[in-house]
């Protein structure tokens, strides 16, 4: 019976979130007004929300340098220099080279696009016992497909070359960072002052839960990204495979979505691989694959662990709707939400057994 009252219980905060959450959405999406806020708000706060996230993931490691009689602010400031100047020094190699290929890749497009017709005339030969009405709902979904493609590349080369609208973005971080860090105990005593007494303890054992399993998932999954990413590199330079910097980079952040990322981020460079050879395809699916069992039964189990401990079935199913309400923005972030969302809940109803 207790078994049972938890289940429920359970299921109706699972309910009540979803619901808010889609409440949320609806006032996004029907009220232009509340579009313009959130943008407003999202463009003002980026700066202190990522450094935020920085500053949560490195200031485990300044309190590990500090425990082997590192001084603090000495800590700090080697962590600082290392990340930033590792960041930038990558940033600096890696970006060129990337812009290049990419916008290689917007020119090149038409001629891919001609390579991918004529295999779809192939393709209708061998259909061509199939309904009209087939091959018309097919052509849609190229020209859909086909459209989406250049739109992607468009905005991705904008972005990218558009460098210098974030020059101050990319400097406020590191002042932000460095002060996060510096600050991390007064902030979070700042902040606990808004807390009445009574609920400090429960709030603090919350927090200390939410911290041990959201900040090892989210630096386990980053360390694992990194290792897809250049694992893919170095694979795809081997193959001789074309824009195999982009391929890879793109393969190490989709990395990041658990169960899907892996499948979407295949899916460029199996593409581009098509356009060169068939005996390509098959050995860039063979590296992708090796890559894949690597990092998922060598490296995940040791660095990520278990550190979330959530059924894959309720993984896949928020990454599900996360995708469907905000795309692959939402696949992202789904994960970290509910493994907030069953701390809280779980904490909740430890509180509620205490009373």
């Amino acid at each position: 019976m207790f078994h049972s009252g938890k289940a429920l219980s359970v299921l109706y905060w699972l309910i009540t979130g979803i619901l808010v959450f889609l409440f949320i959405f609806l006032l996004f999406q029907l009220f232009p007004f509340y579009g313009a806020v959130f943008s407003f708000a999202i463009n003002l706060l980026a700066p202190f929300l990522l450094s935020c996230l920085l500053a949560y993931l490195l200031y485990p490691v300044v309190q590990k340098l500090h425990k082997w009689d590192i001084p603090r602010t000495a800590a700090i400031l080697l962590i600082y220099v290392l990340f930033f100047g590792g960041t930038a020094y990558a940033v600096y190699r890696v970006y060129p080279a990337a812009v290049h290929q990419l916008q290689d890749l917007n020119q090149q497009l038409p001629v891919f696009i001609d390579m991918y017709q004529d295999l779809i005339y192939q393709l209708y030969e061998y259909t061509s016992f199939l309904p009209e009405t087939i091959h018309d709902k097919m052509d849609q979904w190229i020209a859909r497909v086909e459209s989406g493609l250049e739109n992607l590349l468009d905005k991705l080369v904008g972005g990218f070359t558009k460098i210098f609208d974030m020059i101050l973005f990319l400097t406020v971080i590191p002042v932000l960072v460095f002060y996060f860090l510096k600050d991390y105990g007064i902030l979070t005593g700042f902040f606990k002052k808004f807390i009445p007494g009574k609920y400090r303890p429960q709030i603090s054992h919350m927090a200390h839960a939410i911290d041990e399993s959201l900040g090892n998932y989210i630096r386990g999954q980053l360390l694992v990204c990194l290792f897809v990413g250049l694992a893919s590199w170095i694979a795809f330079q081997l193959l001789g495979l074309k824009y195999a910097l982009l391929l890879a980079i793109i393969m190490g952040l989709t990395n990041i979505i658990p169960y899907f990322g892996p499948i979407i981020g295949a899916v460029p460079a199996v593409a581009i691989a098509l356009t060169m050879s068939g005996h390509l395809v098959i050995f860039a699916l063979l590296a992708i694959f090796a890559i894949q069992v690597i990092e998922g039964n060598l490296l995940s189990p040791y660095i990520v662990g278990k550190s979330i401990d959530i059924h894959p079935v309720a993984i896949i199913f928020v990454l599900l709707l996360g995708g469907q309400l905000f795309g692959i923005i939402g696949m992202i972030i789904a994960v970290p939400a509910l493994t907030i969302g069953k701390v809280i809940i779980s904490h909740l109803w430890e509180l509620r057994d205490y009373r």
